[in-house]
């Protein structure tokens, strides 16, 4: 017998942004007792709850179009699982939308995410230097993990915008998670205490099909 598989869109603001990921997964455990929802769960001597979240939001990091799936143990419509969770819902996490997905549909997998921040008006001037000298030559080099410089363009970044005092930049994913947006940040010069409180958010998930 298939189990009914939901799929939630959701905001993580506020104080919330500074829980890491893995208490965002004990949160939604607990979100989902609360709520009277019996949740299909993985077999072996340890079971656990079958939830997946497509990427995980780095701690600070707002996200305004989060997704997460799991697995009900019980058939349910949608708006009444949409009406628990956001009765029980803790302050910093609303439900943008909860729908149940098709028998045929896959797990979400990531396609492009896009991020923003304000920037401190004292690093106008520094941000819209290394900006120029990217249209003018595409030279401005992020540093992977390994310490390997990478060019933005071969490594998912899409788009890159500064307008009225907010940073807007697009990255493409792939499977190995692609380009952070912290080494974004660090190629751009914003990755110092002078723009430390500004909040980066992610403001949009896109999924492949």
């Amino acid at each position: 017998m298939s189990r009914p598989r939901v799929r939630i869109r959701f905001r993580k603001q506020g104080d919330l942004r500074w829980i890491s990921h893995r208490d965002l997964v004990r949160v939604f455990e607990r979100l989902m007792r609360r709520a009277g929802l019996r949740l299909g769960m993985s077999e072996g001597f340890h079971p656990k709850a079958r939830m997946m979240f497509p990427s995980a939001l780095a701690l600070g990091v707002e996200g305004l179009d989060e997704i997460m799936e799991f697995e009900l143990a019980e058939p349910l419509e949608a708006g009444e699982i949409a009406g628990r969770l956001a009765e029980q819902a803790p302050a910093g996490l609303h439900l943008n939308e909860v729908r149940l997905m098709e028998p045929h549909e896959r797990k979400a997998r990531l396609r492009r995410v896009t991020y923003r921040m304000p920037v401190p008006s004292a690093l106008h001037g520094l941000l819209e230097t290394r900006l120029r000298q990217l249209e003018e030559q595409p030279s401005l080099w992020i540093q992977d993990q390994g310490d390997q410089p990478c060019n933005p363009s071969a490594s998912g970044l899409d788009q890159l915008d500064f307008q009225q005092g907010t940073l807007q930049f697009r990255l493409w994913c792939n499977r190995q998670g692609g380009v952070s947006p912290r080494w974004v940040l660090q190629a751009l010069g914003l990755d110092g205490p002078q723009w430390e409180g500004a909040c980066l958010t992610r403001s949009e998930v896109e999924i492949e099909g």
